[in-house]
């Protein structure tokens, strides 16, 4: 009974952060010291209602804006909405295709090179060097779906989540280490970033399902930050009289949150030095890629980026290049046409700047145990959004139909313009094989469910005929695939089981008979 009231009180935030004991309010001394320093910073309203609130809630809105520095908030907030000109901006902005040294395709590369750094991705995996950050912080929302992203199901035959297909693809790339290695109980640790609003469902999601085989002592579920909603006049919006309206920090806030969570300190522990991150939503990736690993440690750099080719000028992605000699994502929306369309020298078949961005990405140890050298540096970008509120004169909740407000945030690839050009390096690799984003709802037609399952279903058939198996199907072009379990094959690899076999589609391998 007493464990289900504190779940209960937990649920309704109402707990302290010692677990299963009831919140306090703060100490007259505690508040008027809080008080006071949002006073300086002219942000006191937020504290208009709380002498109404009951105990509870005081301790509540009192721990959220303890977490908050109310100068530090007016300052971002002045420099995301009025940035200063650097002496760059007073320039024409220089853009050219990272140097071939620190690029690699996987299109065009020697076969002994990519098998050289898959080796050797293989090997700093058995040594227990290789870790990986999935930033999965979104919920379904535009899916249809109130839980966390990578809890959803695409509609493979299998019926497998996100979060299961990414964790298997762990499984197997620790039995590829074993076998190459000879060596046993591999782990890659498995740091996973949620948010306020995804936490406490991908915890209990991965308890429901025994963490997919992984070793629970190696998935480690922590959270990025929030900031506070903004009003269009610089003020801190309440979203009730007892709580501040808050977002996440963005996929920039991955940093910090190394930091806070102590992921970073686990990291030391373990002995970690290369870390792949990536994004949840995208069903392809190969999580801990031991390629990618290997080709980033060859080239010793302190952050490396996949990326595919884009698919035609007018494809709306960020590309990565240099930018005044430096590293840097530009966005197609800030690419003029004649810039987008001009085609590489030395193959005039192909765009010069056609490396899309995926937010797959390569970091070595060193990089992050310098986190707080510059974490500071990476600027906050502006979203202005519709942000329900109180209005503090009349205590009323307010829906605006139009934008009202602004959200902070970061960007993960933020950081690249911080490194020199011989620190970063990128890989192109194959959009079939490794990129098909879930973005949008079930019958959009792009990044939707059924193009995800499809990209599997066409990857397991294109691995099948490989090895000389063969695929029939007497339906719909949607029924032809064939998905393959990471558990059974990782890229394609050690299915030569199925070469003299003709499989009925849809199917699946789930295990190799």
């Amino acid at each position: 009974m007493a464990a289900t009231f504190n779940n209960l009180l937990d649920r309704l935030h109402l707990t302290s952060k010692e677990e299963g004991v009831p919140a306090t309010e703060p100490t007259q001394k505690e508040l008027k010291e809080l008080r006071d320093n949002y006073a300086k910073a002219g942000q006191d309203h937020v504290f208009t209602f709380y002498d109404d609130l009951s105990t509870s809630e005081k301790a509540g809105i009192f721990e959220r804006l303890k977490c908050f520095d109310p100068q530090y908030i007016n300052e971002i907030t002045e420099k995301a909405l009025h940035p200063a000109q650097s002496s760059d901006d007073s320039q024409e902005t220089k853009l050219e295709p990272l140097p071939e040294a620190a690029t690699a395709s996987i299109l065009d590369s020697k076969e002994e090179d990519v098998q050289s750094w898959y080796t050797s991705g293989l090997e700093y995996v058995s040594k227990g060097l290789v870790a990986v950050v999935l930033m999965a912080g979104g919920q379904g929302t535009r899916l249809g779906s109130s839980d966390p992203k990578g809890c959803f199901n695409i509609g493979l035959p299998s019926q497998k989540s996100l979060f299961q297909i990414q964790a298997e693809r762990i499984w197997k790339v620790q039995q590829l280490a074993e076998k190459q290695s000879g060596k046993k109980d591999i782990s890659i640790p498995w740091y996973v970033m949620t948010s306020g609003p995804t936490r406490r469902a991908t915890e209990q999601y991965f308890e429901e399902h025994n963490y997919f085989g992984l070793q629970k002592d190696n998935v480690s579920i922590f959270e990025q930050g929030v900031l506070p909603c903004i009003s269009n006049d610089g003020k801190i919006l309440l979203e009730t009289k007892a709580k501040v309206a808050v977002a996440p920090d963005g996929n920039g806030g991955i940093y910090q949150a190394l930091l806070t969570s102590n992921v970073r300190t686990d990291m030391r522990k373990r002995g970690i030095q290369h870390i792949h991150a990536y994004c949840v939503d995208n069903c392809l990736v190969k999580v801990a890629d031991p390629v990618f690993i290997g080709f980033a440690a060859s080239k010793n750099v302190d952050v490396a980026t996949k990326v595919v080719r884009k698919k035609n000028a007018k494809e709306p992605v960020g590309l990565i290049l240099q930018k005044n000699g430096k590293p840097d994502v530009v966005e197609y929306s800030e690419m003029d046409d004649k810039t987008a369309e001009a085609k590489d020298p030395k193959q005039p078949d192909l765009l010069k700047f056609r490396a899309a961005n995926i937010v797959n990405h390569y970091y070595s140890f060193r990089f992050l145990e310098s986190i707080e050298e510059w974490v500071h540096q990476l600027p906050h970008h502006v979203a202005r959004k519709k942000i329900p509120h109180v209005d503090i004169e009349k205590g009323e909740t307010v829906k605006p139909d139009k934008p009202n407000g602004i959200k902070l945030e970061q960007f993960v690839f933020d950081v690249f313009p911080l490194l020199s050009l011989d620190k970063f390096a990128c890989m192109e690799v194959k959009r079939e094989d490794e990129f098909s984003p879930l973005k949008n709802a079930k019958g959009t037609g792009e990044d939707d469910p059924d193009t995800s399952k499809q990209d599997i279903l066409n990857q397991g058939r294109r691995w099948v005929q490989n090895v000389g198996g063969i695929v029939e199907s007497e339906g719909a072009p949607e029924e032809t695939g064939v998905e393959v379990s990471p558990l059974v094959s990782y890229g394609g690899e050690s299915l030569e089981f199925l070469s003299t076999r003709t499989i009925k589609a849809p199917a699946v391998i789930e295990k190799e008979d």
